[in-house]
């Protein structure tokens, strides 16, 4: 199969293929590695490329020889290094698969690499100094966004459809909206964490994909959903598979539509308005928009300084825990300015400080499940700006303490992070695009715990209404020649 003809499919077309014999696993994933080769040496989205297993993808898995990459953090494959993006774990290798990693392949996907990740997924932009910046493909000076950046521009790119991604504060609809796809973050318990964790970051981190089509995203999650043995938690199973959702109406749905964020940060006027023409569109189809009053809460500050030492107080366990596996120290020759900050601000977090931080993490879960009694669904701009410049976050970064560096994270990425604390479904859509620049805009729309289902289904809906499947960014592996911007 030709480059030029794979990166016209979707996964779920591609397996379709596969069943019915027109074409092998073992053409797919050599078209894949063409096009990784053809795309990655400008946008630098794959850490690392191997050889597929022997053992053929079982035949009758409903993503059956798709070619997939899992991140650099978050799931662990058997024999295969998980570095984190950190120079602190450069070289290590899995000894086992985790569960996640298990449903991968029995739905049938073709592991085949890696993606970027910033340092111990610590940023909303991918720029690690272990492996480099990943470059957006709509715009190389600009962010692929974080922490699943490479996933991210890969999928973008039409290295593979899908792709694995986290995320604990936005990590999937950052680079979701950065880079033109679908992402669906899930409820918090809907995909096990195990064996090695039973939740990361107290519950913030969730598991999931970013990918090109609604439908990728439906069935993939289909096939790594439920609880695993030992789980502390998980949630409900849907009344029916996600991939039947995307094809159903979602009836006219009342829609809470937020702004500008609850920090006081002004949506851009590029953003604004394609918020504006995302809300005509949602009432040409028939649903109840209106601009809702939404509560944190808390005070913006508090959740900041909440959210400052609860990453902390997890990220310094994480690295004194690599450190002593590795033998490795914990200073500037092992970690980044900002990953340091945070661990050496995670060191000072008290006992008492860490449980007031998971109180106030209950108060927002509560006073903006409220709100879900009076909205289907939430909506606001997945970013409040186009991708930003590659270096922004950087900027003054090493005079920045644990809180700074989250303060700044979250100041860039104000509408996200909410959802992680909540736990409920958020998924970024790129329903429009500036028409200035041509970069994607990501809208996020929000639901009430255990809901995906409802978000599927509007999904579904909006990709029919304002197909994205014909906008391909400048680095596309589909171009006879791929041009660069």
């Amino acid at each position: 199969m030709r480059v030029d003809e794979y990166v016209t499919f979707d996964a779920v077309g591609l397996a379709e293929l596969v069943a019915k014999g027109e074409v092998t696993s073992a053409e797919l994933v050599a078209a894949a590695r063409e096009a990784a080769q053809a795309v990655d040496p400008r946008i630098n989205a794959i850490v690392e490329t191997w050889p597929p297993d022997d053992d053929p993808a079982p035949g009758s898995a409903p993503l059956a020889g798709v070619p997939f990459l899992i991140k650099d953090l978050g799931v662990t494959m058997a024999g295969r290094r998980t570095e984190l993006g950190s120079r602190l774990a450069a070289g290590h290798v899995a000894s086992a698969d985790s569960f996640l990693m298990r449903r991968f392949r029995r739905a049938g996907l073709v592991t085949f690499g890696r993606t970027a990740t910033p340092e111990m997924a610590y940023s909303t932009t991918t720029e690690p100094v272990l492996y480099g910046a990943t470059r957006n493909p709509w715009d190389l000076g600009r962010s692929a966004g974080g922490s699943s950046g490479g996933a991210g521009a890969a999928v973008a790119a039409g290295v593979v459809p899908v792709a694995h991604a986290t995320d604990a504060a936005g990590s999937l609809r950052i680079p979701a909206a950065c880079n033109g796809l679908f992402g669906l973050k899930p409820t918090r318990g809907r995909v096990s964490m195990g064996p090695d964790a039973d939740e990361v970051f107290n519950g913030l981190a969730v598991q999931g994909a970013v990918s090109r089509t609604v439908r990728d995203s439906a069935v993939l999650l289909d096939q790594i959903r439920g609880p695993e043995p030992g789980d502390p938690y998980f949630a409900q199973e849907p009344s029916r598979p996600y991939a039947e959702e995307v094809t159903r109406s979602p009836g006219s749905l009342r829609i809470g539509v937020l702004a500008h964020a609850w920090g006081g940060q002004r949506t851009t006027a590029p953003v604004a308005d394609a918020l504006s023409r995302t809300v005509r569109l949602l009432e040409s189809l028939g649903h109840r928009v209106e601009e809702a009053e939404v509560g944190l809460g808390a005070d913006w500050e508090e959740f900041v300084l909440a959210g400052a030492r609860q990453w902390s107080a997890n990220l310094t366990a994480s690295v004194d825990e690599l450190a002593a596996a590795l033998g490795r120290p914990v200073d500037s020759s092992t970690l980044e300015p900002p990953v340091l900050a945070g661990y050496r601000y995670g060191q000072q977090v008290t006992g008492a400080q860490f449980v007031a931080a998971l109180a106030l993490r209950n108060r927002i879960a509560r006073s903006l499940g409220r709100y879900f009694d009076a909205y289907d669904i939430l909506l606001t701009p997945t970013l409040p700006d186009l991708p930003v410049p590659l270096g922004t976050h950087a900027e003054g970064a090493e005079t920045l303490d644990g809180a700074g560096w989250l303060r700044r994270l979250f100041d860039l990425s104000p509408f996200t992070a909410v959802f992680n604390v909540t736990g409920t479904p958020a998924m970024s859509v790129p329903v429009t695009a500036d028409p200035g620049t041509g970069l994607p805009i990501g809208m996020q729309f929000a639901a009430g715990y255990g809901l995906e289902g409802r978000l599927f289904r509007l999904a579904g809906q909006l990709e029919q209404a304002s197909p994205w499947s014909g906008r391909t960014p400048a680095v596309w592996a589909g171009q006879p020649t791929v041009r660069s911007r």
